[in-house]
């Protein structure tokens, strides 16, 4: 009889049903009010992850504020904010917009990139948090831009193995919607991944984990994203259309009642860094 395959937990050192849960907050780097309120959201809250937008003004601060907390590359080919823009690292042309930034929508940002502009863009993101101190737990994409293409996506795991980091990865109910197999990909470069992740921009994220928390598969690791922003005139200066989200994602992630539905699904807290752990002990074994 083949024996089934350990589950990730198992793999991590839990017990195989044990419902591991990583909560992440992306864009920090992106504003003084977010790399605050993630934070506290980190400090006080129930996140346990953060990444960090590099190209962003703000990005050097978040690396001094986060210092000692798990943080990966949030890779950014896009600033979407009318007023307040940023441009790449690298100073590709391919990567810009007529008015000289990164591109407002992914699909502009898709249309206009190369790929060798992307892979060197991304790779320079990547090197400057280190060079910044970083200890890069993961990799993961602003707005999707580099998981939701085939081309960009080949560079995202490139990446990932060259780098020896773990990914944000669709979920096996949103692969087929995303048109190519990316999953199985990764998994066959040794690379690791939550089993689900949980984002669905514009329903109340308080909504959504106190839906999908007691729904979680034992044996499973479930990423659910929070974008936590202290609201105030920066904010509403630069997000003219769903600074609310933001605050609402911040309310969520320092929630007393969501600290108390993850303890009392029984759910484990974990960053990434048990997965880099994890993938960079099975790269040596296989070596």
């Amino acid at each position: 009889m083949t024996r089934p395959e350990a589950s990730l937990p198992q793999r991590l050192g839990y017990a195989p049903d044990a419902r591991l849960v990583i909560i992440n907050c992306d864009d920090i780097g992106s504003s003084h009010a977010a790399n605050l309120a993630s934070l506290e959201a980190m400090q006080r809250g129930v996140a346990t992850s953060a990444t960090l937008m590099v190209p962003c003004p703000w990005a050097r601060e978040a690396v001094e504020l986060f210092a000692g907390q798990d943080v990966g590359v949030h890779l950014v080919l896009t600033a979407e904010y009318p007023t307040y823009r940023w441009r790449s690292l690298t100073g590709a042309k391919s990567l810009h917009d007529n008015q000289g930034y990164l591109p407002w929508t992914v699909a502009e940002a898709r249309e206009r990139a190369r790929v060798e502009d992307v892979a060197a863009e991304c790779r320079a993101q990547i090197e400057q948090a280190y060079a910044w101190g970083v200890d890069v737990t993961h990799l993961d994409s602003h707005m999707g831009t580099v998981q939701l293409d085939p081309r960009f996506f080949e560079v995202y795991l490139a990446l990932a193995e060259e780098f020896r980091l773990p990914v944000r990865m669709v979920s096996a109910r949103a692969e087929p919607v995303l048109g190519f197999e990316s999953r199985a990909p990764a998994a066959g470069r040794g690379i690791l991944f939550a089993d689900e992740v949980w984002a669905q921009w514009g329903r109340p994220t308080g909504e959504q984990m106190r839906t999908v928390m007691p729904r979680l598969k034992p044996g499973t690791v479930a990423e659910f994203l929070v974008h936590p922003v202290f609201d105030g005139p920066e904010l509403r200066g630069y997000d003219l259309t769903e600074a609310q989200i933001r605050v609402d994602d911040h309310a969520v992630a320092v929630d007393p009642e969501i600290r108390a539905l993850i303890e009392a699904e029984s759910l484990i807290p974990i960053s990434y860094r048990p997965l880099r752990e994890l993938q960079r002990a099975g790269a040596l074994e296989a070596a």
